[in-house]
């Protein structure tokens, strides 16, 4: 018999740990999206891990500014970017406020609200590829940069919450490379994932853009 799903929300203190204790925590999480079209529940599958000052790969690794000023913020919020002019992706601040470290929320299941993420995500062919990657996962949840630096740790009323859910055993979760970190922030292997499960994103190394001539 398998357990139903703790709908019990995760207090500011599980985030505020280490990047690299929360990240593999994540996994099986279930995070709500609440809209006023519907609701749609999503069970964490793939994250990444990116360590502020410490890490090449970070949005932080420079410094603060107006773009991931939320993530030197309080844990427990949500970091969202825009990224190729066409994309959002969400992230999930970790660590002492000012650390400036956040998880990226790579893939996911849709266990509720399945019907509304379709409707954001038309060109999914199975419900396995409706959130299978950041930028669909943003998409399917209906997540965009209004939602920056939302509490999802608020009591009540947010519009993004985090759900106890059935955390993964450690002999389930895989861990590896991040997908399409350049440089020397591209050996880290810090993208953790539910081994063999369908909706984890493939993974792919950096590859420079090209010069247009």
């Amino acid at each position: 018999m398998i357990a139903a799903p703790d709908r019990t929300p995760l207090p500011r203190e599980f985030f505020d740990r280490p990047v690299l204790d929360v990240a593999p925590d994540l996994l099986g999480r279930i995070l709500v999206r609440t809209t006023p079209d519907g609701l749609i529940a999503l069970r964490l599958t793939e994250v990444e891990a990116y360590d502020g000052p410490n890490d090449p790969g970070s949005h932080a690794y420079r410094g603060r500014t107006a773009r991931n000023d939320v993530m030197f913020g309080p844990p427990g919020h949500v970091y969202v970017y825009f990224t190729y002019g066409m994309w959002h992706c969400m992230n999930l601040v970790c660590g002492p406020e000012g650390r400036a470290s956040a998880v990226l929320l790579r893939a996911g299941e849709i266990t509720e609200g399945v019907e509304l993420a379709r409707k954001r995500r038309l060109s999914a062919r199975y419900d396995k590829e409706l959130a299978k990657g950041p930028a669909r996962l943003a998409t399917a949840l209906g997540v965009d940069r209004a939602l920056d630096g939302t509490d999802a740790c608020a009591p009540e009323g947010s519009p993004l919450t985090l759900l106890t859910g059935i955390p993964v055993r450690p002999d389930q979760v895989r861990n590896g490379p991040r997908t399409g970190v350049a440089g020397d922030g591209g050996v880290h292997p810090w993208r953790f994932w539910i081994a063999d499960d369908p909706t984890v994103s493939p993974y792919r190394a950096h590859t420079p853009r090209r010069r247009r001539t």
